[in-house]
């Protein structure tokens, strides 16, 4: 498995000791009455619609002989399941809360006919990095889709890193816990604080931020996680199910359930248009407007399938050189912007100081030309070129005076590819913006 990183579940503060849940009888499934996090997300399960863009659980195995796992349709484990152990009730709980069928047993998820995948990237104790990544690299062939990443740790992992720009790369939305360090400094979490993941925080009964969220700037919508009801594995608990879960895990599969029900209703959407569209319409709590605990506010479902739809942020991800050559982190980078024989053209996009810093695009300068890059964005976003032998933007001070051209860069006797950069000036956290790039004789 490689290395092993300090990765916890993200639920790691869950007060579900031995706790089970009431088996006291309501309408719906036995113990739909006690999932409050429901109504409070807008989410009423009899209208969620049939299977469609799938929801995959990287995370801890999850019981395939559980009565809401087993015989569920449209459920693919990818790989073997191992639910032995302390923490491996986690998987479990995480896809019940999506996506729980309706059988008449236990609880329902918020999308109970939801294609569900699950992933164990734990077959032995804890969470490595590499069998997260294969988890990550096995959905992202399922794309468009909706990752579920319930897990967090302080180190940045190169390996996770890749695989889930190779994810997005590949047109699925990745969500993930955003820790629950809130209670012992805040450090930096993982995936949760890598560009482009959507990223969840808890909340409680009144709507108030769970003490134990991470805080960060990097924290984009919240939902409910304290006080759940989940089914669990019977070696953790002999009724399969345990109460009082608290934990950024389960608000993150609250908010994977939702996206992937909305997705499935606007088929039309990509990544980022989702991606922007549960941050826009999410219900503000607390102190108006963004806020380190709940970010845009508590995930709601029915104003993101009624509300308009978002531009789309184009060529996603490509924050760096290497996510835009072809070779690079992948094989087939990022069409050229610009060619021989379009030598002139224009993009729209937008950016975001922790979720989309920079765009890079790919453009040909042809022979003898001269190639400008402007930006129009009110000022909130500047442009400037990179030569042809440009690894990336952080390259060291000797590449980077041979390589930055500034706002244009010139051909010679031959044609070649270079990278135009936009980014934010630091007027405003985020910025729409136009680019228009040019070729002329002079």
């Amino acid at each position: 498995m490689g290395r092993r990183l300090l990765i916890v579940l993200a639920a790691a503060l869950c007060a579900c000791s031995g706790a089970s849940a009431s088996t006291g009888r309501t309408a719906g499934e036995p113990l739909q009455g006690q999932e409050w996090w429901l109504a409070h997300i807008g989410a009423d399960p009899a209208a969620a619609p049939g299977p469609g863009v799938p929801i995959t659980v990287v995370d801890s195995g999850a019981d395939p002989a559980h009565p809401e796992l087993a015989g569920r349709p449209n459920t693919t484990f990818l790989n073997d399941q191992t639910v032995d152990g302390a923490g491996e009730y986690h998987g479990t709980a995480v896809a019940s809360l999506a996506a729980a069928p309706v059988n008449g047993v236990g609880i329902v998820g918020v999308y109970p006919q939801a294609a569900l995948q699950i992933w164990d990237a734990s077959p032995m104790p804890g969470l490595g990095e590499l069998a997260l990544a294969a988890g990550i690299d096995a959905a992202a062939q399922h794309c468009p889709g909706v990752i579920n990443l319930s897990f967090s740790g302080t180190s940045r992992s190169a390996p996770l890193e890749d695989a889930i720009l190779g994810a997005e790369h590949n047109g699925c939305l990745v969500v993930a816990a955003a820790g629950n360090t809130g209670n012992t400094g805040n450090p930096t979490t993982y995936p949760a604080a890598f560009p482009h993941v959507l990223t969840v925080g808890s909340t409680d009964q009144n709507d108030a931020p769970a003490p134990f969220t991470t805080l960060a700037a990097s924290l984009d919508i919240a939902a409910p996680g304290v006080g759940l009801v989940a089914a669990v594995p019977v070696s953790h608990d002999a009724s399969g199910y345990s109460a009082d879960l608290d934990g950024t895990s389960f608000s993150a599969a609250l908010v994977s359930a939702a996206a992937a029900w909305v997705w499935t209703v606007r088929p039309t959407l990509d990544a980022t248009q989702l991606f922007e569209l549960l941050r826009a319409t999410a219900r503000d709590v607390g102190v108006p407007g963004f806020d380190l605990a709940t970010g845009f506010g508590i995930v709601d479902l029915p104003h993101a399938l009624a509300a308009p739809t978002p531009a789309r942020d184009p060529m996603e991800p490509n924050d760096d050189i290497d996510q835009v050559r072809p070779g690079a982190l992948f094989a087939d980078g990022r069409p050229l912007l610009t060619t021989a024989a379009k030598p002139s053209s224009r993009i729209a996009g937008r950016l975001d100081e922790n979720e989309d810093p920079r765009d890079i695009y790919r453009i040909w300068v042809p022979a003898h030309r001269v190639v400008r890059a402007t930006v129009s964005s009110g000022g909130d976003a500047a442009t400037r070129v990179w030569g042809p032998r440009s690894a990336a933007v952080g390259e060291g001070i000797q590449s980077r005076r041979r390589d930055l051209k500034g706002p244009l860069i010139r051909g010679t006797a031959k044609g070649f590819v270079a990278y135009v950069e936009v980014l934010l000036t630091g007027r405003t956290p985020s910025a729409d913006y136009v680019l228009s790039v040019t070729a002329s004789r002079r």
